[in-house]
């Protein structure tokens, strides 16, 4: 009969520890059903499932890897695995797998079991952790650093309402941000990622800054909050706003445009994007004029958004054509997809406000960036504590992937 024993190795990372065990191995015909290591602050843990064949001289095996690892200055164990633990690791391939993504600008042992005590509670089994940012330097202060690290876990979480219910309050105690994703082909293969622009791709709301220099500011801010809300219907409060900037001069645009605040990480984020092929797309209820520059500055595919009427060097207050609302942004995010032949699965959508909420709802996977209330606890997931190029990390990116 087959014997099946666990080898645990750990020490000094080196160079050729690896070769210099599976030699070993090979020489005896062993076979290694399974094997994983990590390396941490260059010491390893290497674990390796080895099936010893009934020809094989167990003891004589055993003792040369042992008197190898004394040579390397590392520990080897061996566990004897029973044919029933065998079989149970065996069954459990195929089961349900979930991704948790843990992110902030420093990371503590207080938010990590804090987070891990929830997915105990909920009888999900971690797998693998890994981090996903670079190493971070004791001696240099950076407000903008970031830490993420991700697990990889199987099972099925017993009350799932209850479990966002506790991340979302984690997320609150601790200023971290918690992405909880169902491990599926998709999420390994998203295509499509769709913005809105004002408060998401740029730190501002457009129609704010033009009612400023139209003199209707505060009007139009109170009630733009009101709409990103949800307490006002969008097309309602657009048509409202749009009357207010009548007369305004087609000039301030261009002066505005050029001097929009580009949100933390967005230009990482794109150019990363467009790199390993993904498709963009601005899908914004603001005006089309600076979604173009956008689109020009940072070379997105589509940009839908509303068109500013001006007549004689003068913006009308007019509505010109279909209102870009919540309802349409989803619509368009279908189209481009069918159009790209890409599943919806497949999609990313990453906006703030209410009217966002349909793309977010429709999308593979919806992010609820910096966003209202409302649209936070609405949304599949969230960032609120990183830079836009925290969707990175959401993907599975590594910082050292990322160009």
């Amino acid at each position: 009969m087959n014997e099946v024993l666990m080898l645990k190795v750990t020490g000094d990372d080196q160079l050729g520890l690896t070769s210099a065990l599976t030699t070993i191995l090979a020489q005896a015909d062993i076979t290694i059903l399974d094997m994983g290591q990590s390396v941490i602050h260059n010491q390893v843990s290497l674990g390796m499932l080895l099936k010893f064949p009934e020809s094989a001289d167990t003891s004589n095996t055993i003792k040369n890897v042992l008197f190898c690892a004394h040579e390397l200055g590392i520990r080897a164990t061996f566990t004897p695995v029973t044919s029933t633990s065998y079989q149970s690791w065996v069954d459990q391939q195929g089961k349900d797998r979930f991704i948790l993504t843990l992110l902030g600008r420093q990371l503590s042992g207080a938010d990590i079991a804090a987070v891990s005590n929830i997915i105990s509670r909920q009888g999900l089994n971690i797998q693998d952790i890994t981090r996903l940012t670079g190493r971070l330097s004791l001696n240099q202060e950076n407000t903008e650093s970031k830490s993420c690290i991700e697990f990889s876990m199987r099972g099925l979480p017993n009350n799932p309402e209850r479990l966002r219910a506790e991340f979302l309050e984690i997320c609150g105690k601790h200023d971290v941000d918690i992405a909880f994703q169902e491990d599926t082909v998709y999420r390994r293969n998203r295509r499509l990622v769709a913005f809105d622009m004002d408060s998401t791709l740029i730190e501002a709301e457009v129609i704010d800054e033009l009612a400023k220099e139209a003199g209707v500011g505060e009007e139009v801010s109170r009630i733009t909050e009101l709409a990103m809300q949800g307490k006002l219907d969008f097309n309602e409060s657009f048509i409202q706003r749009m009357a207010l900037l009548k007369g305004l001069d087609e000039s301030v645009l261009e002066k505005i445009a050029h001097n929009l605040p580009i949100t933390e990480g967005a230009e990482r984020l794109i150019r990363t994007l467009k790199q390993f092929g993904y498709k963009t797309a601005i899908l914004s209820g603001g005006f089309n004029y600076f979604g173009k520059y956008l689109q020009k500055k940072f070379g997105i595919d589509y940009v839908y958004a509303n068109e500013l009427e001006i007549i004689d060097g003068k913006v009308t207050g007019n509505v010109v054509g279909q209102i870009v609302n919540g309802e349409r942004k989803a619509e368009l995010l279908k189209e481009i997809a069918a159009k790209e032949n890409i599943r919806i699965e497949q999609t990313i959508a990453v906006g703030d406000g209410a009217n966002d909420l349909p793309m977010l709802s429709l999308a593979g996977l919806g992010i609820a960036f910096r966003a209202k209330s409302i649209v936070e606890q609405s949304a599949k997931q969230s960032i609120s504590t990183l830079g836009l190029d925290g969707v990175l990390y959401l993907l599975g990116f590594k910082d050292q992937d990322i160009i």
